[in-house]
């Protein structure tokens, strides 16, 4: 889990706007209130989850990613689905 959660931190570091930083990233961490992501920018955060970790995302497991720890639940369950 620890491994997947720094994955997925190097994908959202990536996306972070100028006044947040990687350490402000944690498993509470609420995507768009507390680290600033855009929609946009969060598209762009489920398609390179999507290639990093082999998985498809549907609408509402986009809709049910509010916070990294929401996505690492999402990762971890499509993974043993797959």
């Amino acid at each position: 889990m620890e491994e997947r959660y720094q994955q997925l931190k190097g994908i959202i570091k990536i996306y972070l706007p100028e006044d947040v930083t990687v350490e402000e990233i944690t498993p509470e961490s609420h995507f768009i209130n507390e680290l600033n992501i855009n929609s946009a920018n969060l598209v762009d955060i489920v398609l390179d989850v999507e290639d990093a970790f082999n998985i498809v995302l549907e609408n509402e497991d986009m809709d049910q990613m509010k916070t990294v720890k929401d996505a690492l639940a999402i990762i971890d369950t499509k993974l043993k689905a797959s």
